[in-house]
């Protein structure tokens, strides 16, 4: 009886999960130029893109759970692994570059 309960209802919420992280993963995939892959000494965007686009595939069509546990570790490579270092590489990592004088609210001018 439970695990009735437990095919019903969140089985599918980790499903729909899966595949919408595997398909912001290959969009954001798509995203950096093939050069930077290679200047972040990370596999090529052709490889990244394959192994994604086959994860959203499966996810979405296919209900094989060892299929989808295995692109699931996929994506939370390219996260964890070659998102951060793609970021790097482009200068995607969000950080302003100011002055030193620079406060938290703008340039600190001293009281003037």
């Amino acid at each position: 009886m439970l695990m009735q309960g437990f095919d019903n209802g969140v089985l599918p919420l980790f499903g729909y999960a899966m595949l919408a992280l595997a398909v912001v993963a290959f969009v954001m995939a798509v995203m950096p130029s093939a050069q930077a892959y290679t200047a972040a000494d990370k596999q090529t965007k052709t490889f990244w893109l394959v192994i994604l686009g086959v994860t959203v595939v499966v996810d979405f069509f296919l209900a094989m759970l060892f299929l989808q546990i295995a692109g699931l570790v996929a994506t939370i490579v390219f996260f964890v692994d070659v998102r951060p270092a793609l970021k790097q590489i482009t200068g995607g990592g969000g950080k302003r570059r100011g002055s030193s004088s620079d406060g938290p609210y703008g340039p600190y001018n001293g009281g003037r």
